[in-house]
C-alpha cells in the first residue's frame, strides 16, 4: 500500500500547474485523463478538465484533478491510498468511510480497476485506488 496525496484543484488550473510541478521537481507526468473520456454524463463544461493525472518525481508520486464540485472555491488536498488488490480497496473503503460522507462509491474508472472517493467521519478527504496496469 502506498499513501500519496492527491491535489484537487477548484479553479481549472490542474494541468497548468502539474505542468509546472513537473518542471520544478525534475519529473514527468506519466497518465493524464480528462472528463470527457469518461462518458457522456459528465457535464459540458467539465469534459477538458483533469480527471486524473499521475506526476513521478525522484521515485515519489502525487496526482491530482480539476475538481467537479464548486469549481470556483479553494483547492483541497486528500490522501490517495493506492491498494494492491480488487479486496485490499473494498476491504478499505468500507472501513475508513464507516460514519463518514462517500462522495464516488468504490467502482471501475476510466484509470483504476476500483476507485472511491468519501469524507471519514471526522471531515477528511481520502481516496481509494487500484490502478490499471499499464499498456
Amino acid at each position: 500500500m502506498k499513501l500519496i496525496p492527491y491535489l484537487m484543484f477548484r479553479d481549472g488550473k490542474c494541468r497548468e500547474a502539474f505542468a509546472f510541478y513537473a518542471h520544478a521537481l525534475g519529473g514527468e507526468i506519466v497518465s493524464t485523463a480528462i472528463y470527457g473520456d469518461m462518458g457522456p454524463d459528465i457535464p459540458e463544461p467539465m469534459r477538458p478538465f483533469i480527471a486524473n493525472i499521475q506526476l513521478l518525481a525522484g521515485g515519489a508520486m502525487i496526482m491530482g484533478a480539476d475538481a467537479m464540485e464548486n469549481p470556483d472555491g479553494q483547492a483541497t488536498t486528500s490522501v490517495n491510498i493506492e491498494v494492491d488488490s480488487i479486496e485490499d480497496a473494498e476491504r478499505i473503503f468500507a472501513a475508513m468511510s464507516e460514519g463518514g460522507e462517500v462522495r464516488m462509491p468504490l467502482a471501475e474508472s476510466q484509470w483504476a480497476l476500483r476507485f472511491g472517493m468519501f469524507d471519514d467521519r471526522y471531515g477528511q478527504p481520502w481516496m481509494i485506488n487500484l490502478m490499471k496496469p499499464a499498456p
